[in-house]
């Protein structure tokens, strides 16, 4: 049975008694109807705010929402200027003067930079942990933290005189992310996690995405690294546990991660390409990553003095590695694509001394596609220069190895999907783009669905000093990365 009995409040009751003493019948009587019906309406509104439809009706003719909503997406505050000034911090930890930044995996600067990082995942409130090898860990834990949880993050090392925007707006912007959303009042429903990735640059070891790589669960890399040694002799189990990691440690496979232990993975980055910024465009959404395979090659020759032996009586190591070089170009434009390069990095001749023919000649090569078969198309086309360069210059090829040859990653059509709609939702250009450079996603790949988020920086420019990204532009890219994030972690 429904009780239908009207309980007016009392100061309602006092203020009718006062009205009706000055005889405003009328006052007293609006006073009560709008005390009765207010129950009713309420009653009325709270019965109809479950039906979607009924609920939009009423919000479209009275101009207002029913109700606040627990958590609003729709106006994310970033702190950019805050993100800048950390930016900044952090590139204070350095071992070559600003503006440069010079940061190597397991060196003092580099442990410095790891614990500024991890004081902010302290400060946003996640939960900080690390592996064996270093790979940093902050969590947010959702209303179901059992489920598989989203991940976000990049690198902080950098090469010798680089800029401080690689791999660092991956990393604090996360971290800004995270913040924006909890400014919000957003709740995940799955967990969030940014991972701090170690050594995504090959400088000490020779090796790039080490610590993705060892992620993925690579385990030729873990047998490697037990004798991997850098230039200084130094092993890298010692210059791990110098840093505080791999403790009475030689079996890096605990490292490795489970397929499944994340549902996405998304990594915020400079373009490094001068692409979105030439076009105006906000956003670059990867749609693939292009994967590089790594050659050495070591020519020996007979040397000489450089006035005493005649040309027609030479076997120059130096110009066989130069003729190397040339055909490296000849075969990536001969392709057919736009998507295949090719580059020598490294080219080293002994003795090194202006007057004397070199007698050996050390050279590396990068060469990338998105096109996996392609790009071995062109491996092995240098492979056979090589051997023919040899012939005619009657040197010999000591050395031809492939340091790795690595699978391209495409994007998932969920990742996409989930930043073209962040992207559309705030307002912001973007544009389907590939990634040239390889980056850490290239191995989360491996372990989960991933994507990729692109901002501009200026002229294209990384890997040098002159690297920068705009307060605006980083501004944006965390924007993207927020509700990018939000929306995986509800699925």
């Amino acid at each position: 049975m429904i009780d239908n009995t009207i309980i007016l409040p009392r100061r309602t009751i006092m203020a009718a008694l006062q009205l009706s003493r000055s005889n405003d019948v009328t006052v007293v009587l609006l006073l009560l109807l709008c005390t009765i019906i207010t129950p009713f309406s309420s009653i009325s509104a709270q019965q109809h705010v479950k039906d979607p439809s009924i609920t939009s009706t009423m919000e479209q003719f009275s101009g207002y929402a029913i109700h606040e909503p627990h958590s609003s997406l729709s106006s994310l505050l970033v702190d950019a200027q805050g993100l800048q000034n950390q930016i900044d911090e952090l590139s204070a930890f350095s071992d070559s003067p600003a503006p440069s930044v010079t940061r190597v995996l397991y060196t003092d600067k580099d442990v410095l930079a790891r614990r500024y990082v991890k004081n902010l995942m302290g400060l946003a409130g996640l939960s900080v942990r690390e592996d064996t090898v270093g790979n940093i860990f902050g969590r947010w834990d959702g209303n179901e933290p059992e489920l598989a949880a989203v991940a976000t993050g990049s690198h902080i090392d950098a090469i010798p005189y680089s800029g401080k925007y690689d791999g660092v707006v991956g990393v604090l912007g996360a971290i800004e992310a995270i913040n924006v959303l909890k400014r919000s009042g957003f709740k995940p429903k799955r967990p969030l996690e940014i991972i701090l990735f170690t050594s995504e640059e090959p400088t000490r070891f020779g090796i790039g995405c080490l610590g993705s790589r060892l992620l993925s669960g690579s385990e030729s890399l873990a047998n490697a690294l037990s004798k991997a040694t850098d230039s200084q002799n130094i092993s890298f189990l010692d210059a791990a546990r110098s840093a505080g990691y791999a403790k009475d440690v030689d079996d890096l496979s605990s490292v490795f991660l489970k397929k499944g232990t994340y549902s996405a993975f998304v990594e915020l980055h400079i373009e490094q390409g001068p692409i979105l910024e030439a076009e105006g465009i906000s956003i670059g959404i990867v749609t693939a990553i292009a994967a590089p395979a790594s050659l050495k090659v070591d020519f020996e020759g007979n040397g000489g003095h450089a006035g005493a032996v005649l040309m027609p009586n030479r076997n120059d190591a130096g110009l066989a590695a130069a003729e190397l070089a040339l055909a490296v170009e000849k075969h990536v434009l001969e392709s057919g694509s736009i998507d295949t390069v090719g580059t020598v990095g490294i080219l080293e001749l002994h003795p090194g001394a202006i007057n004397s023919i070199p007698s050996k000649a050390h050279i590396e090569i990068d060469t990338r596609d998105i096109d996996e078969e392609r790009r071995n198309n062109v491996v092995e086309k240098i492979h056979q220069s090589a051997i023919r360069i040899t012939e005619t210059r009657g040197v010999k090829l000591s050395e031809f190895s492939i340091i790795n040859q690595d699978p391209p990653a495409l994007s998932s059509e969920a990742v996409i999907k989930a930043m073209e709609t962040a992207t559309r939702e705030l307002n912001l250009t973007s544009k389907l783009m590939i990634s040239r450079a390889y980056h850490d996603s290239l191995f989360m790949a491996r372990v989960s669905p991933m994507g990729m988020i692109f901002i501009p920086c200026y002229k294209g420019y990384s890997h040098k000093p002159e690297e920068f990204a705009s307060i605006q532009d980083m501004s944006n890219g965390v924007k993207v990365l927020a509700l990018t994030l939000a929306k995986l972690s509800l699925e």
